[in-house]
């Protein structure tokens, strides 16, 4: 058995030491140096132009998918409504003359999107539209509206 561990070995040991904690330390200050700015940056505008109004039929329903929404054009104007469940976020599927379906917590919602049944806290939102400057149709999948209003063109 060996009493004094060789010199070069100890210093080997005791300089990592010093540079595990001195790199430890470092990164820790650098976590604490970036606190104060912000973690989440806002994610694009959700506006989506649709084209011109006269391509939607009267009566016709056009599920945006990769929008999140389904278009409505009835003889009273447009509407939209969201296709993201507010229960987890799920999208649910459009069932023809009775309203939408979640397929994944069986959450059911009216035609109008009031919640009918299931875990749902809240009927899905309409979307607002508009006319953009230059003559297409838009919703803002941002901003919401009262259920049951429509846009006249």
């Amino acid at each position: 058995m060996q009493d004094n561990p060789d010199p070069a070995r100890r210093d080997f040991l005791g300089q990592s030491a010093v540079w595990a904690s001195v790199l430890a330390l470092g990164t820790a200050l650098g976590g604490v140096l970036r606190l104060p700015k912000p973690a989440v940056l806002p994610g694009p505008l959700r506006i989506f132009k649709l084209g011109d109004p006269a391509q939607y039929a009267a009566g016709s329903v056009t599920p945006m998918e990769s929008s999140g929404f389904f278009l409505f054009r009835d003889e009273k104007g447009f509407h939209a409504i969201s296709s993201v469940c507010t229960h987890l976020g799920c999208i649910v599927a459009r069932e023809e003359n009775v309203g939408f379906a979640c397929p994944c917590h069986g959450s059911n919602f009216s035609a109008d999107g009031a919640v009918v049944g299931g875990p749902a806290p809240e009927g899905l939102p309409w979307l607002q539209i508009s006319l953009s400057p230059d003559g297409q149709l838009q919703v803002n999948a941002e901003a919401q509206v009262a259920r049951g209003t429509k846009f006249q063109v």
